[in-house]
C-alpha cells in the first residue's frame, strides 16, 4: 500500500464516501441552495440529475444532515420497487407499521395518518429517493398520489428525485405530465472544471495529511481532462497514479506515470477518450453510427409519414446551414484564446450543439429536438435569433447556444455564464473561460436558445381555469401588482394583460396570445439553468402550478 510511502494519514482517494472528504464545489453549493428552496415552503417535489460520478449523492447525504430538528428525512437507495413495495419501503424507512398482506389503500392510510401526526407535531417529512430513474412510471405516480395531502399552505410529505439525466426523460411520458409539474426545484449537476478539480484533489491531498504539491499543477490539469471533471473518476485516477508511482519506487508521481493511469483507468470508461487523437477518432466514428442512423430514420419518416409541406422547412433550413449559397466571409481572427482552440474541432454540427444545450437543462435531446424543431407535443420550444448581442442574451438570462466562427470553419459552444467582462463558454461538456472581447472576435450574433412554455396557446376574458389562475399570479408579481387568487380571466387580469403588453411593446388587446404568453414564459423560466447569479438579470420567479 502507498499510504505510508507518502505519509498518508488515510487513502486519500478512496470511492467510499467519507465525511470528512466532502468537497463542496461553487456547482455543489449552488445545487442545494436552489433544492431547498425549491423544498421550501408550499413545495411537493425537487429533483437534482447528473451524469454518474458527477456528486448527486453526496449533496443529497449532505442535505440531510443540514436539516434541522423540525424536520424527519428518510432515505431509500437503488429502488426498483412496485407501487406496494414503494409504499413498503417508505414504511420501513419512517418505523411505520404494518401486515405483509396489506393492500395499496391500507399502507396509504398508514402513511396519511403518519404524515398527519408529524404535521400536527410541527414537524415536516422529507423523503429523499437515489437512483430514482429505475422507478417505473406507475410507481412514480404512487409517489405523487401520495404527496397529494396538503393543508392550506403546505404538502405534509415533501419528495427529493435523485437520479441520472435518463430521469429528466421519463418524467416527459405523458402519464407523467402532473407529476412533473408538481416538481418545483431542479437542477442538473455537471461536472467540476479544471480549476474546481484541482481544488478538489488538493483537498483531498491534505485532509489524508499528504504534501499538495506531490501532483503538478501540469499531471492536475491533465487528469481533470482526461476524466472530465467527474469526481469519482478523479478519484481512480489519481489512486492508481499513487499504486503506480509507489511501485515504480516514485518520491512523487512523474507526469508519464499519470499519463498511465490515466490511460489504464479511462479504458474501461466507454463514454470517455485518453488522448486527442483517439477523442477525434472516436468521436467520428460515434457521429458516423449516429448520423447514419439518423439520415435513415429520417428518410423513412420523410417518405412514408411527412407531407412535402411539412418536409420543405427542415429541409431548408439544414440545406442552408450545411450547403449555403455564397461562403459567408471569414472573421479575421487576431486573438483567439489558445484554451477555445485546444478544445474545438472543426466540423461539430448543430444538432450536437442543440443536444448539449438540452444537457444544460437536465434533458437529453430527442433527434427532433436536435433539429430545433417545434413540437406541440413537447413542454420546450426552441428559437433562433441572426442578429442578437451578449446584452439580448443577458436580458433572457439562460444559456444560448453561440454559432461562431473560427478561422473560416463553423463552430457552436454553449454560453453557460455571463459574469461581468468574463463568459464561460461548454464545448462537449469542457468548459472555457474567456473576455467578451475575444468572444466577439467570432461570434457575430448568430444563436440558438431553448425555454419552456408553461400555459396553452391562448387565455382570454371569460375563460375560467388553474392556467388562468397562474396566468393571474405571474402578473402580479412581474408587475407588482396585487393578485385576486381567482381563477376567472376578469377585468383585473384583462388589465394586467394589458399593461404587460404595453410594457414589452406587444399588440394590446387584453388577450394572451402566443406572442404574450411567449414573452411572459421566457421571464418566468421554472428552474431555469441562468446566465446570470441568481437575483441578478431579468429572471422573475413566480408560483406555477400546484
Amino acid at each position: 500500500m502507498y499510504k505510508d510511502f507518502f505519509g498518508f494519514v488515510e487513502l486519500p482517494f478512496s470511492i467510499v464516501p467519507n465525511s470528512r472528504y466532502l468537497y463542496l464545489s461553487p456547482r455543489h453549493q449552488e445545487a442545494i441552495r436552489h433544492l431547498q428552496s425549491g423544498l421550501g415552503e408550499g413545495g411537493g417535489f425537487a429533483m437534482l440529475t447528473g451524469e454518474v460520478g458527477t456528486g448527486k449523492t453526496t449533496i443529497a447525504r449532505t442535505m440531510l444532515k443540514s436539516l434541522d430538528e423540525n424536520t424527519r428525512a428518510g432515505l431509500i437507495l437503488n429502488p426498483t420497487f412496485s407501487s406496494i413495495e414503494l409504499l413498503q419501503a417508505i414504511c420501513d424507512e419512517f418505523n411505520v407499521a404494518y401486515q405483509a398482506s396489506d393492500s395499496l389503500k391500507v399502507l396509504n392510510h398508514a402513511l396519511y395518518q403518519f404524515l398527519l401526526d408529524n404535521h400536527t407535531r410541527g414537524l415536516q417529512t422529507l423523503l429523499v429517493i437515489d437512483e430514482a430513474q429505475h422507478l417505473a412510471a406507475e410507481v412514480l405516480e404512487q409517489l405523487r398520489l401520495l404527496t397529494n395531502l396538503e393543508t392550506d399552505s403546505r404538502k405534509l410529505l415533501k419528495v427529493l428525485l435523485i437520479g441520472q439525466p435518463e430521469l429528466q426523460q421519463k418524467l416527459q411520458m405523458p402519464q407523467l405530465r402532473q407529476l412533473a409539474q408538481r416538481i418545483t426545484g431542479r437542477y442538473h449537476l455537471l461536472p467540476l472544471s479544471v480549476d474546481d478539480t484541482i481544488k478538489y484533489i488538493e483537498f483531498r491531498l491534505e485532509r489524508a495529511g499528504g504534501d499538495v504539491g506531490l501532483l503538478s499543477a501540469k499531471s492536475m490539469k491533465y487528469i481533470a481532462q482526461q476524466t472530465q471533471g467527474i469526481p469519482r473518476l478523479v478519484n481512480l485516477v489519481c489512486d492508481a497514479t499513487f499504486n503506480d508511482a509507489y511501485a515504480k519506487g516514485e518520491q512523487k508521481p512523474s507526469h508519464d506515470t499519470v499519463i498511465a493511469a490515466c490511460q489504464h483507468v479511462m479504458s474501461f470508461q466507454t463514454s470517455f477518450n485518453l488522448t486527442p487523437n483517439t477523442q477525434k477518432t472516436q468521436l467520428d466514428r460515434r457521429w458516423i453510427g449516429a448520423l447514419s442512423i439518423l439520415l435513415g430514420t429520417g428518410l423513412a419518416f420523410a417518405a412514408y409519414v411527412w407531407t412535402p409541406s411539412a418536409v420543405e422547412p427542415y429541409a431548408k433550413q439544414y440545406a442552408e446551414q450545411h450547403y449555403p449559397q455564397q461562403q459567408k466571409p471569414a472573421v479575421e481572427v487576431t486573438k483567439v484564446p489558445k484554451e477555445l482552440l485546444n478544445i474545438m474541432s472543426s466540423g461539430r454540427l448543430l444538432e450536437q450543439g442543440i443536444s448539449e444545450l438540452y444537457k444544460v437543462w437536465g434533458y437529453d435531446a430527442s433527434v427532433m429536438d436536435s433539429f430545433c424543431h417545434q413540437d406541440s407535443e413537447s413542454e420546450f420550444h426552441c428559437d433562433h435569433q441572426s442578429d442578437g448581442d451578449l446584452n439580448q442574451l443577458k436580458n433572457l438570462n439562460i444559456p444560448a447556444l453561440l454559432a461562431l466562427e473560427v478561422n473560416g470553419q463553423p463552430e457552436y459552444a454553449v454560453l453557460y455564464r455571463l459574469d461581468g467582462d468574463k463568459v464561460e463558454l461548454l464545448f462537449d461538456q469542457q468548459r472555457v473561460e474567456l473576455d467578451r472581447e475575444s468572444l466577439e472576435q467570432f461570434w457575430q450574433g448568430e444563436y440558438y436558445y431553448i425555454w419552456r412554455s408553461h400555459w396553452p396557446k391562448m387565455l382570454k376574458p371569460g375563460m375560467v381555469s388553474a392556467d388562468v389562475a397562474e396566468l393571474d399570479q405571474c402578473l402580479s408579481t412581474i408587475l407588482g401588482e396585487p393578485s385576486t387568487n381567482s381563477d376567472h380571466y376578469d377585468q383585473q387580469v384583462k388589465h394586467k394583460v394589458e399593461l404587460f403588453q404595453r410594457w414589452q411593446k406587444l399588440y394590446v388587446d387584453g388577450i394572451a396570445g402566443q406572442r404574450t404568453l411567449e414573452r411572459l414564459s421566457l421571464m418566468t423560466q421554472v428552474d431555469a439553468p441562468l446566465l446570470l447569479p441568481r437575483g441578478e438579470g431579468h429572471h422573475v420567479e413566480c408560483s406555477q402550478g400546484s
